[in-house]
């Protein structure tokens, strides 16, 4: 069980995993278009360009596997509400891209040494 004094803590890794994240992305090519957009269904933790696609990503850091990896954080129900989040993005900036993809970027923490990160394209 966690607690309350806990909620700093990884409010704070979430924010570096990303800002580790986005640099990857945009080190790839990709824009940042928007980070933390939130509405009434959730929040998208970055909204990028990548070419004509536009890419809703999620981002998940962890300091350990103690409790699964980062990439087992995201479950079927978490990329529905993702595409439509995705949905409602576009709609409340007025975006019409050519394609739209949800990818996930896992940020792993290690005790020494930089984050080792994964992305993984086009998850749902």
């Amino acid at each position: 069980m966690t607690s309350t004094t806990d909620a700093p803590r990884r409010l704070a890794l979430g924010r570096y995993g990303e800002r580790v994240a986005a640099r990857h992305l945009t080190e790839q090519g990709m824009m940042v278009l928007d980070r933390n957009w939130r509405c009434d269904a959730g929040e998208i933790d970055l909204v990028l360009r990548d070419g004509d696609v536009l890419v809703v990503c999620e981002v998940k850091t962890r300091s350990s596997t103690a409790f699964g990896h980062p990439l087992e954080a995201v479950t079927e129900p978490k990329a529905d509400r993702l595409r439509e989040l995705a949905v409602r993005w576009m709609a409340a900036h007025g975006v019409r891209p050519e394609g739209v993809r949800i990818d996930l970027v896992a940020v792993l923490m290690r005790r020494r040494g930089r984050p080792v990160l994964e992305h993984v394209r086009g998850i749902g």
